[in-house]
């Protein structure tokens, strides 16, 4: 039987290295590539084609989220997988609204990481049994502090959020030129569109919005059960 081939995006080497063991003793799985950074997902889904993509939002550089949206831009039948630390709805929604057909809690177990695997390769989505329970629910909407439901969030185009991105990474303008081939004026131009949209009016406040809005999150190790 062929095997499900798959492309794993996740920056930390310690948590691939027990993915890709976990993957190749279950026997049916193939990991075909391996990227570190959400650019470098994009190039290896277009370059591999794989079945499934398991794709971590915290990436380095370009997050999954914006990585996913870019990948099924080109190839709208890519499955996408996402992983996260955290599984509240407006993570679960953005990764919906972006076409990724599963989410998992990085604290999931291997029987269900697997078991998803197989569900999306055959054309199913697939959730966590708490996000999926969630789903059922009608809980979709997510709440800000005050239990209110969110205005439509401010629309960034997919510049901006690389830009956002890399300026909430500790990058100065000249980095952020060099990381996406462009001019300065240009960086300095998408940043200053950034502060007028978002009303926010220092370096401080975008890493605080990126942080917010799952652009880059914190780091927690996927532990397999």
């Amino acid at each position: 039987m062929k095997k499900i081939s798959i492309l794993l995006s996740e920056d930390h080497a310690i948590v691939r290295q027990g993915l890709c063991k976990l993957l190749e003793t279950a026997g049916n799985f193939a990991v075909v590539g391996q990227a570190q950074t959400g650019r470098e997902a994009i190039q290896l889904a277009a370059e591999l084609r794989p079945d499934v993509i398991l794709m971590d939002i915290a990436m380095p550089e370009l997050n999954g989220l914006e990585a996913a949206r870019q990948i099924l831009n080109v190839n709208s039948a890519a499955k996408i997988i996402m992983l996260s630390a955290h599984s509240d709805d407006g993570y679960v929604e953005r990764a919906r609204a972006v076409g990724a057909v599963g989410f998992l809690e990085k604290q999931t177990s291997a029987e269900i990481l697997t078991q998803a695997i197989d569900e999306v390769a055959r054309g199913k989505t697939f959730y966590s049994p708490i996000i999926a329970k969630r789903l059922a629910d009608g809980k979709r909407r997510a709440v800000d502090r005050d239990g209110q439901v969110k205005a439509n969030a401010t629309r960034l185009t997919s510049r901006e959020t690389e830009v956002l991105q890399l300026v909430a990474e500790g990058q100065a303008n000249k980095q952020v030129a060099g990381t996406l081939g462009i001019s300065i004026k240009t960086v300095e131009k998408h940043r200053q569109h950034l502060m007028d949209k978002l009303n926010i009016h220092d370096t401080a406040g975008l890493t605080r919005h990126a942080i917010a809005t799952g652009v880059i999150e914190s780091r927690v190790q996927l532990t397999i059960l």
